[in-house]
């Protein structure tokens, strides 16, 4: 039986609730975390036509993008298309979570599904966030130091990049006397005693704090653990805003834009001046995304494929590079085939469903 808190602490894994914006509101919108799930259906927004087709396909559990939800509600009488959304699935027992800007922000999310589409290579964030990680120091007894490690290695600390279990440590004496009341791995009450440590440091994403000092306090022989925590200003290089990345071969402008055009299913695209002969270097960020248009540039892109681009934001490109609004759903509609496969690679005992409600509010006509 799979319930409704397994999916959402499942996705919480991949895209901690702590990587959101300020003003988003990702997570559980609505309904209860300890129904069991009948069925999931993935799309990019949640409106009432998706909930009717919930409904319709028995699931109780819509997984979507955008949050229905931004803002504090304050009555619920129908009056709007959020609150008559936010009822309906109350009324049907369907429960509601947005995985969002927090979606946006880590590899393997929103923006690295786009760069999939596109066939980038060697992708990397864009704009890396800062003061996500937490740095911990232990003092360890030296013949315990390699069983603690691996307990925390298994926990998840000691990720750097391309590279797992990365640790430091330093020899020396740690020094302590028990009282009557202690119950010392070595030593008796009342007496100075002095043991041969390891100091061990290892860093892990802050959101883990939690864990890491559970799975350390269970793998320490000392009844108290001595040990600390500090945050890093360090950029955190698989979470942040935007990716980047190459196309396998350089293309013309032209070529690039017909490229783009077919692998993202597009209707028409708003672009500024060609510049340069070819375009290699591709930076992408999901919906709007115009506030990393530097660090496109600072990346050397050749190109910055985003939405939501007001008209004169567009001569912030001055020259330097290629700007490229491809729509905002356009630029995450492929966000649901993100999330079914993750769903279903995890969850096999009921259905992963793609939405089959185009949700998209803007219209073109040619």
């Amino acid at each position: 039986m799979t319930l409704v808190k397994d999916i959402t602490h499942y996705l919480e894994q991949i895209a901690p609730l702590s990587y959101q914006e300020s003003y988003d509101n990702a997570g559980l919108i609505v309904g209860n975390p300890q129904n069991e799930v009948t069925g999931v259906l993935v799309t990019l927004d949640s409106t009432e036509a998706v909930v009717d087709e919930a409904i319709a396909k028995g699931c109780n559990l819509i997984v979507a993008h955008h949050p229905i939800v931004f803002k504090g509600l304050k009555k619920l009488n129908g009056k709007n298309y959020v609150e008559r959304t936010v009822i309906k699935a109350i009324k049907n027992d369907i429960a509601v979570y947005a995985i969002h800007t927090n979606l946006d922000h880590v590899m393997g999310g929103v923006n690295s599904m786009i760069a999939e589409r596109l066939h980038l290579q060697n992708v990397r964030i864009l704009s890396p966030k800062s003061d996500t990680l937490l740095k911990l120091v232990s003092f360890v007894p030296t013949e315990a130091t390699q069983k603690v490690l691996d307990a925390l290695y298994e926990a998840g600390v000691g990720a750097i990049g391309n590279y797992d279990h990365c640790s430091f440590r330093v020899n020396g004496t740690g020094t302590f006397r028990p009282n009557e009341a202690a119950q010392p791995h070595i030593g008796s009450a009342y007496k100075d005693e002095e043991v041969t440590e390891d100091r061990i440091e290892v860093i892990f994403p802050a959101y883990m704090e939690g864990k890491v000092l559970s799975t350390l306090k269970q793998a320490h022989p000392y009844e108290e653990v001595a040990y600390y925590c500090s945050t890093l200003r360090n950029q955190h290089q698989e979470v942040g805003a935007g990716t980047v990345g190459e196309l396998p071969e350089p293309m013309t402008n032209d070529d690039f834009l017909t490229y783009l055009k077919e692998k993202m299913d597009l209707n028409v695209i708003r672009h500024t001046a060609f510049i340069g002969d070819s375009i290699r270097k591709v930076a992408v960020c999901g919906g709007a995304g115009g506030f990393l248009l530097n660090n496109a540039v600072q990346a050397k892109a050749d190109v910055f494929v985003t939405a939501d681009y007001k008209y004169h934001e567009f001569f912030d490109a001055d020259g330097r590079i290629l700007i490229c609004d491809i729509g905002h759903y356009e630029s995450e509609v492929y966000t649901k085939e993100l999330l079914q496969r993750y769903l279903s690679k995890k969850f096999v005992n009921f259905a992963t469903i793609l939405s089959e409600t185009n949700t998209n509010p803007v219209f073109y006509r040619s």
